[in-house]
């Protein structure tokens, strides 16, 4: 506090200190990150608390964690750090962004999706490094509310949507339709279907998902505008084994249209009709985290990679 009584504006040093905090969890892991000590760390954040005037870690063992507070002024720091250095690199010429982004997707969207637009970064945006991780979206979302990672890609349905934490900010850039997965020996294989057509599948076993409860409840509410309850045959993650046990006569399957083999000859895929509603795919950042160059970038790429 200044001699007059009032209170410092925030260091831009501690207020990025504070920033890697949440980013990377440790002050062990902020020291080898900027190159202090972690003395020197945790001594710059103690300055920040009188700064500010309030309580921003609190103990967790022999870590710490941020207070609501703490979270609330890293919103507020990243949107600050990065008009400094937009400004900063707009005087000396220069604009390059640099950092390391934690990105998590869902599977089918790794290849169709993600590899186009890593690929283009890494040419566009050499000095930013992306660290890739393959979670189904209610993980993906936990991660981003914990700091796990920075950056989310996630799916929901339209008969099925996705409820955002507050926290959150989403990005919508795709939509798919869904497919019936049947047998290519069903009579009228291949042909469009219409959703009150499933109730000739109430008697065959169904494929869902084990790990996310979308895919589930997608199949159940699908059936319901049907007239049945789907018995649930197998649970499987692997979006090509779905395909195999459709084409071995074990079940059919709900699949969206980047789910699908096109190649197999013993798989016929019907598209639903728009009864069905389609998949939605979403980028996810904590508020306040796109104006982040780093993020800025590869959210551009990513949201231009499906036409």
């Amino acid at each position: 506090m200044a001699a007059d009584g009032t209170r410092h504006l925030p260091d831009l040093v501690r207020l990025r200190l504070l920033v890697e905090l949440r980013r990377l969890g440790t002050m062990a892991a902020v020291a080898a990150s900027t190159g202090y000590g972690t003395s020197a760390v945790s001594k710059h954040l103690a300055v920040l608390e009188q700064e500010v005037g309030v309580r921003l870690l609190a103990p967790v063992g022999r870590r710490v964690r941020l207070t609501p507070a703490g979270e609330r002024l890293v919103e507020h720091a990243v949107r600050i750090l990065s008009a400094v250095e937009e400004a900063r690199a707009e005087l000396r010429g220069e604009s390059e962004p640099v950092g390391r982004v934690r990105l998590a997707s869902f599977f089918t969207a790794v290849e169709p999706v993600l590899l186009p637009a890593l690929a283009r970064l890494r040419g566009l945006h050499p000095r930013i490094e992306v660290e890739v991780h393959e979670h189904e979206p209610e993980h993906t979302v936990g991660l981003l509310l914990a700091g796990g990672i920075d950056l989310g890609v996630v799916y929901d349905y339209s008969l099925v949507p996705r409820s955002v934490p507050a926290e959150l900010s989403a990005r919508r850039f795709d939509e798919q339709p869904l497919y019936l997965a049947v047998p290519a020996g069903h009579p009228e294989a291949g042909r469009p279907v219409a959703v009150s057509a499933l109730a000739d599948f109430a008697a065959t076993g169904w494929i869902a998902n084990s790990r996310g409860t979308d895919d589930d409840e997608l199949v159940q509410r699908v059936c319901a505008i049907a007239g049945f309850v789907p018995r649930i045959a197998h649970r499987v993650d692997s979006l090509h084994l779905v395909n195999s046990l459709v084409g071995a006569g074990l079940g059919v399957a709900l699949l969206a249209e980047s789910g699908i083999e096109r190649d197999r000859a013993d798989v016929a895929f019907r598209r639903l009709d728009p009864v069905a509603g389609m998949r939605r795919s979403f980028l996810l950042a904590r508020a306040g985290q796109w104006s982040w160059p780093p993020i800025g970038a590869l959210a551009a790429l990513i949201t231009g990679t499906r036409g």
